[in-house]
């Protein structure tokens, strides 16, 4: 017997918060019964379970990596009629989600999946999976700024973590400059207030990595199917970040 919740989240219909509101919403039928109360157990062996009317057995698990063009919505439906991201999923029949967001301005590497454990152990604030971005910025910042970048830096929500960060490119006739940086935490644009933080703003943001998962040469606007050992060695890092080790490949 598990959680309602626990078992939702598992069977990939979202992430363990959603299904919470799911369940409080009355959406969700345990036997044909609807059950509004957070904690409910249930045995997805013996029990039927539906949401909206919909069994839970019937979606296989799929892990995506898409390559999120600047300008799309990192989300299941927008009111202003914008591109959202599944948009660009054509033959994916699964009802998939991002895992994290990515901003409306952002590009870059994006996990999408129905596997709501999965989710969460992604993007749970204990794991810190690390999240690397290529960034375009105003100017060329000093390298004691970018010391302040590496050492954490005071945003209006609290002190960063300190960041790994380190030139790519100076463009000297456009006053501009390419930072590649690495962030161990999610908050809400934080790579863009950072460098606005040193008094250099971001032109173009683009995500290149997720943990060990690298975008690669994926073409903007495209997605593949993460392999197995993807999926797993994203499993094992997170895990292992929690527990305060080095990632289990590196030793």
């Amino acid at each position: 017997m598990e959680r309602l919740q626990k078992i939702l989240a598992q069977a990939g219909i979202a992430s363990r918060r959603k299904c919470e509101e799911l369940i409080l919403a009355g959406k969700v039928q345990v036997n044909g019964e609807t059950v509004t109360t957070l904690g409910t157990k249930a045995d997805p062996a013996v029990d039927e379970i539906t949401v909206n009317g919909k069994s839970i057995s019937s979606e296989k698990k799929v892990y995506l990596l898409f390559n999120k063009p600047k300008g799309v919505i990192t989300s299941a439906s927008d009111p202003q009629g914008r591109k959202i991201v599944t948009d660009y999923l054509k033959g994916i029949n699964e009802r998939v989600y991002p895992v994290g967001r990515l901003d409306y301005d952002t590009e870059g590497l994006l996990i999408l999946t129905n596997d709501g454990e999965f989710a969460n152990l992604l993007t749970h604030p204990r794991h810190h999976v690390p999240k690397t971005y290529l960034a375009t910025v105003k100017g060329v910042p000093h390298g004691t700024s970018l010391d302040k970048l590496k050492q954490g830096i005071m945003l209006d929500d609290g002190m960063t973590s300190p960041a790994e960060v380190e030139y790519q490119d100076v463009d000297l006739d456009n006053k501009q400059s390419t930072i590649k940086i690495t962030i161990h935490e999610g908050r809400n644009r934080q790579v863009r207030r950072m460098f606005d933080a040193i008094n250099h703003p971001v032109i173009k943001l683009k995500r290149i990595a997720f943990g060990d998962l690298i975008l690669g040469n994926l073409k903007r606007g495209t997605y593949r199917h993460l392999t197995k050992e993807e999926v797993e060695q994203l499993k094992r890092s997170a895990k292992a970040i929690a527990q305060g080790k080095n990632d289990p490949s590196d030793t």
